[in-house]
């Protein structure tokens, strides 16, 4: 293998962890959403607690997908995801309802992730 398609590969591998790395940090963004919901008001410690840490984590992860990641677009995923799950979540458990348009905004809003991370390229400077 040549230097310069070590070089790419490694461009790709770096992109592919921030891009999982982003994934985490929305599932965590629903999570830390959700909990926070259920903490009623930081009444209850348990929920109250999850919310904590997951926040923190959710912060975190996507300040380092953002070292890749562009932030306008790292910031479009992260809410896509935890606003799309926290939906989800809501509807599973019961506590929201779900229509046929609902559904298909959420869609809409999947599709714009899929969308974001397929039309993403190496940022000069970033990329090395």
């Amino acid at each position: 293998m040549s230097a310069e398609a070590g070089a790419a590969r490694a461009v790709r591998d770096r992109r592919a962890r921030a891009w999982a790395l982003l994934v985490l940090s929305g599932i965590l963004e629903a999570v830390w959403a959700t909990a926070l919901g259920a903490s009623e008001g930081f009444s209850r410690p348990g929920p109250g607690l999850l919310f904590a840490v997951t926040l923190v984590l959710s912060m975190l992860t996507l300040a380092r997908a953002a070292r890749v990641v562009p932030m306008g677009t790292a910031y479009a995923v992260w809410t896509g995801i935890g606003a799309v799950l926290t939906v989800a979540w809501a509807a599973g458990t019961g506590q929201e309802q779900i229509s046929w348009a609902k559904a298909l905004f959420l869609a809409g809003i999947v599709a714009c992730v899929v969308g974001l991370h397929a039309a993403d390229r190496p940022t000069p400077g970033k990329d090395r």
